[in-house]
C-alpha cells in the first residue's frame, strides 16, 4: 500500500502543511507517502517519494535530489517505451492508465490490459490507473497490475472502509490462487 497526495494548485504553504501532516500520519501507519509531480515538495515534506508525469522531473534529477531511497514511481500512461526509459533511469515503479474512463482525468490517453502483461518484463511493480473499481480491477491484478490507483472509487464510496475492503479483497482473491 502506498498514498500519494495530488494536489495541483498553487498554494504552496498549505500543500507543504498538509504533505507534513500526511508523511506524519503515514509514518505512524508504515505507509509510503508520494507526492505527486513535485519532488520539492516531496523532499521538504518529508514524504517517501515522489511520482513523477511526463512534463515533471526526469528520474535521475529526482533521485539526486532525494536520495538512493526514495521511492521514484513514473506515469507511462501507454507507452511500453517510456516504461522501458523509466525502468533504465532507476524508477521504482511504473503506472499505466487510463484503463476505463476517469472522474479525475475525463481526457487521459487509454491503455489496455495487455500493456501490463508487457511490461512485467521490466521487473519493476505496475500500477493500474484511471477509472479502477472494485468490479473492472481484478481484471487489472490478472493482467499484472501489482497495485491500482484509485480516487473516486475508495473516496467517493458512503463507506470508504467496505470500499477499501473490497479493493484489499481482490489481492487476496490473487494470493489465494
Amino acid at each position: 500500500m502506498l498514498l500519494q497526495y495530488r494536489d495541483k494548485t498553487r498554494d504552496a504553504a498549505r500543500r507543504l502543511r498538509e504533505a507534513r501532516s500526511l508523511a506524519e500520519l503515514c509514518r505512524k501507519f508504515d505507509v509510503p507517502l508520494v507526492i505527486n509531480d513535485d519532488a520539492e515538495l516531496a523532499g521538504a515534506s518529508g514524504a517517501a517519494g515522489v511520482h513523477l508525469g511526463e512534463d515533471d522531473l526526469d528520474v535521475a534529477i529526482a533521485r539526486a535530489a532525494l536520495g538512493p531511497g526514495a521511492i521514484i514511481g513514473v506515469s507511462c500512461y501507454d507507452s511500453l517505451q517510456r516504461a522501458e526509459a523509466a525502468a533504465a533511469a532507476g524508477a521504482d515503479y511504473l503506472a499505466f492508465g487510463a484503463f476505463f474512463p476517469s472522474l479525475s482525468k475525463p481526457g487521459a490517453r487509454r491503455a489496455n490490459a495487455a500493456l501490463l502483461h508487457e511490461a512485467r518484463e521490466f521487473g519493476l511493480p505496475l500500477v493500474a490507473i484511471g477509472g479502477i473499481t472494485s468490479e473492472n480491477g481484478g481484471s487489472l491484478i490478472a493482467a499484472g497490475a501489482d497495485f491500482l490507483a484509485v480516487i473516486s472509487a475508495l473516496f467517493g464510496a458512503r463507506d470508504v472502509r467496505a470500499a477499501a475492503s473490497g479493493f484489499a479483497a481482490l489481492f487476496q482473491t490473487r494470493d489465494q490462487a
